[in-house]
């Protein structure tokens, strides 16, 4: 067989054809495929969910102390109207607002053995109208339009990913739905949460706060209300 001689041109082409083929170029394509960090990221530490003893939550002074039922007049439960107690605990404000509204009351927690306390309590107490939804550290798990009021007690500085989890309960809520949050100032990190943190949050997930009140007690500091934008008729 001849030997095969290659014009030049050919052979710069298949040089150039190596060199764009090396592992260096093929590091550079792989990094620019590097996804960007999401939208939703914060800068600020979360709480550790509570998973301790329930009893904690059924301090007798606590109704007076948090003033809970104006916080139900302000946040309009009555009526049929259906409600979301997000981070639900022991269900003690769960039973309470279902004894206020013949609607619906969903026990929202990520907890399964405070699911399982919270239905041997509404069973006890007789209220049918409880249901428990094992909610995500990103999602409540709530069907699309389904809830006219939520409270967030002293539970929102323990969402892990508190954007991306209130624009899905944001899907959540129904035209003119009210959201409240009742926490403690603080940097995050031990139950509290600093006031102006929660209100930035709460806009970059799609809400606007609408009422602002200092009369909750019971340790803590600030009651926000906010409505989702564009879903307040």
């Amino acid at each position: 067989m001849k030997n095969l001689v290659l014009p030049l041109g050919v052979l710069l082409a298949l040089s150039f054809a190596a060199y764009h083929s090396d592992p260096v170029s093929s590091q550079r394509a792989t990094a620019k495929a590097t996804p960007t960090p999401t939208s939703d990221a914060i800068d600020r530490n979360t709480s550790t969910p509570y998973d301790g003893d329930l009893s904690i939550f059924e301090n007798a002074q606590r109704d007076k102390d948090l003033q809970i039922d104006r916080v139900m007049d302000i946040l309009k439960i009555s009526g049929d109207k259906t409600v979301a107690d997000i981070g639900a605990g022991s269900g003690w404000f769960t039973v309470r607002a279902a004894k206020r509204t013949t609607g619906k009351v969903f026990a929202v927690e990520i907890n399964q053995e405070y699911i399982d306390h919270i239905k041997k309590r509404a069973a006890r107490e007789k209220l049918a109208n409880i249901t428990t939804v094992l909610g995500k550290f990103d999602d409540p798990t709530l069907q699309k339009e389904s809830v006219d009021a939520v409270l967030i007690l002293k539970t929102y500085h323990e969402i892990e990913k508190p954007i991306t989890f209130m624009k899905n309960l944001r899907g959540s809520l129904k035209k003119g739905a009210l959201v409240g949050i009742i926490d403690k100032n603080g940097d995050g990190d031990d139950h509290v949460l600093d006031r102006d943190k929660v209100v930035a949050e709460l806009t970059r997930a799609g809400f606007a706060l609408k009422e602002e009140y200092d009369f909750v007690k019971d340790g803590m500091d600030y009651f926000l209300v906010f409505v989702a934008e564009g879903r307040t008729k």
